[in-house]
C-alpha cells in the first residue's frame, strides 16, 4: 500500500498528547484532511496501535496552528478531539492542557520573536474553538522552550519549566453565555431525576453530585471504568443536558457531539488516596472531582475541566459550589482541586459583581516530542 506524508510535531502539554500541525502543511478539502488526522490518531482502533495515539481521550488529540486574524494575536489555532475506535474528529470543544503546549510551539517554530538573553516570553492565541484569547508566559532557554525546571504537575512524574496559562473571559464560548440554563437544574433520565448544573466556561459541563448515586468524597477517585452501568447513567443525563443546554437539537444530534459537554462527578473535601498510593488530605483541598471524556472516566482531570469546576465553584448556586469549601469572598481566589492523580491549584478572577468569570489559569508543563513526517495510507 502506498503512503503519502505530512509534515507535523508531536507535542505533550500537561497531562494530555497531540499531534500539531501548520494549517499550510494541510490539504484544503475537509474529507483528506480530517482522513488524516484520523489515520495520524488511528481513530479506527480502541487500541490506536496503528497510529500516534494510545486508546486514550486524552492522546487522541490534533492541534491544527493557523495565521493570527484577531488583533493582539500571535497565532489561530483550532483543537479535534478524535475518536477512539470510532471515526470521530470532533472540534466542538477545547483542551486546557494542549494550551501550554501552543505557546511552547509558537515558540519552537518561530512565530513568536525571542532574544537568546530573554527568560520569558508572552505567547497570545486566539483559540478558534471556542472565540477567546490565551495567554501564555512561555520560559525560553537560547531562544527556545525551555523544557527542564521543578515544577512538578499532577499525573506527570518528571518535573519541568512551568508555563503559566491564562483565559480571559472564558465563558459562553459555545452557547454564549456562562449560565445558559440557570446555577442549578433538574434532569430525569429513565430511572430517576438529578440535580445539575450546566456551566459553559472554556468547555460547557455538567456537573452531577457522586452523592447522587452513593459515592462517597473518600471513594470518588476510585470508581474504575468497568462501571458501565454508571458510565451509562452519566451518558444518559450528558445527552439530556447537550439538548437543555442548546447544544445540540436533540439527543441523537448530542450523541454526534461526543466532545462536549463533558460530564464531572463532584464531592465535598475528602481524605483519599490516589491512583499512585499518594494521600490527599482534606484540608488541602477545596473540592473532590471526577470527570467522564468520550464516554471513559479521564484519568486524571481535563484542563479544560479544571479551569471551568474551579470557576464553578465559586458561582454561588451551582452544584460545585454546594460542595465546595466556602471561600473568603475575595474577586481572586486560588481553587485547589482534587483529583484521581493529585491536587490541581487553578486561578480564579470574578468579575466585580461576582455573577460571572473575568478569567482562569493554571500552570502547566509541556515539551516537544518528535517533529518530522507523518504517512498515511493511500485512500
Amino acid at each position: 500500500m502506498s503512503q503519502f506524508s505530512v509534515r507535523c510535531v508531536v507535542y505533550r502539554g500537561g497531562t494530555s498528547r497531540g499531534i500539531f500541525f501548520h494549517e499550510k502543511d494541510l490539504p484544503t478539502n475537509n474529507e483528506l484532511k480530517h482522513r488524516i488526522f484520523l489515520e495520524g490518531i488511528d481513530a479506527y482502533n480502541p487500541s490506536q496501535v496503528n497510529g500516534l495515539g494510545s486508546g486514550t481521550s486524552h492522546t487522541s488529540k490534533i492541534m491544527v496552528i493557523s495565521e493570527p486574524t484577531v488583533e493582539g494575536a500571535d497565532l489561530d489555532y483550532t483543537f479535534y478531539q478524535i475518536g477512539i475506535g470510532e471515526s470521530v474528529v470532533d472540534d466542538k470543544g477545547t483542551c486546557g492542557n494542549l494550551m501550554a503546549a501552543i505557546g511552547a510551539f509558537a515558540v519552537d517554530e518561530g512565530l513568536v520573536s525571542t532574544s537568546l538573553n530573554d527568560d520569558f516570553v508572552s505567547v497570545s492565541a486566539f483559540n478558534k474553538n471556542i472565540n477567546k484569547m490565551i495567554k501564555m508566559r512561555v520560559p525560553l532557554s537560547n531562544g527556545k522552550a525551555k523544557v527542564s525546571g521543578d515544577y512538578l504537575m499532577p499525573g506527570i512524574v518528571t518535573p519541568g519549566s512551568k508555563i503559566m496559562v491564562n483565559i480571559l473571559s472564558p465563558g459562553g464560548g459555545k452557547t454564549g453565555k456562562t449560565i445558559p440554563i440557570g446555577l442549578k437544574t433538574t434532569i430525569a433520565t429513565s430511572k430517576r431525576s438529578y440535580e445539575a448544573s450546566f456551566i459553559d466556561i472554556v468547555n460547557p459541563f455538567v456537573y452531577v453530585a457522586a452523592s447522587e448515586f452513593g459515592i462517597a468524597g473518600s471513594e470518588l477517585n476510585h470508581v474504575v471504568g468497568a462501571d458501565h452501568e454508571l458510565l451509562s447513567e452519566l451518558e444518559e443525563i450528558r445527552l439530556k443536558m447537550a439538548v437543555a443546554g442548546g447544544i445540540a437539537k436533540n439527543e441523537d444530534e448530542a450523541k454526534n457531539i461526543p466532545s462536549i459537554p463533558k460530564i464531572a462527578l463532584v464531592a465535598s473535601p475528602h481524605d483519599y488516596v490516589t491512583s499512585a498510593g499518594k494521600h490527599i488530605k482534606a484540608n488541602d483541598i477545596d473540592i473532590v472531582a471526577k470527570m467522564v471524556s468520550m464516554k471513559k472516566f479521564h484519568r486524571t482531570f481535563a484542563g479544560s475541566g479544571l479551569y471551568s469546576l474551579a470557576a464553578t465553584a465559586l458561582l454561588e448556586g451551582t452544584v460545585p459550589n454546594q460542595y465546595a469549601r466556602k471561600k473568603d469572598g475575595s474577586v481572586e481566589q486560588m481553587i485547589r482541586i482534587g483529583h484521581p492523580e493529585g491536587i490541581a491549584e487553578v486561578r480564579v478572577a470574578l468579575t466585580e459583581e461576582q455573577a460571572d468569570v473575568a478569567s482562569v489559569g493554571l500552570d502547566r508543563t509541556a515539551r516537544r516530542i518528535i517533529k518530522g513526517d507523518l504517512y498515511i495510507p493511500e485512500k
